[in-house]
């Protein structure tokens, strides 16, 4: 989508903090990181949501979950990691564009809520 913020991120239009990049998948640190490590990941084709993946291949989602297994790795998140992906406006999703958070670096909170 021309005006989506993340497909803008992906073509380089808007510079970000780049932590991955597969044929599949973009990554890179949050903007505003609610942990010591806040990585985004996601497709590089353009679907609005987990709601929006009915022409998403099994192998593009199946990379984005690859990536994030590689990108816990890379960034030394032995200890446990949270993988978060807010869908829709209840959720505060903020960019219709799928993406997940990787959150860690530090004892997360008991409850998500």
């Amino acid at each position: 989508m021309e005006n989506c913020l993340f497909c803008k991120i992906i073509r380089g239009e808007i510079p970000s903090g780049k932590v991955y990049e597969d044929e599949n998948v973009y990554a890179f640190r949050d903007i505003n990181p609610q942990a010591p490590v806040h990585v985004l990941v996601v497709p590089k084709k353009h679907f609005v949501s987990l709601s929006d993946i009915q022409s998403a291949s099994d192998g593009e989602l199946a990379a984005c979950l690859r990536a994030v297994r590689l990108i816990a790795e890379q960034e030394k998140l032995e200890n446990g990691y949270r993988l978060v992906s807010n869908c829709g406006p209840d959720a505060c999703q903020s960019v219709p564009h799928l993406h997940f958070h990787i959150l860690g670096g530090r004892q997360m909170a008991d409850q998500m809520a």
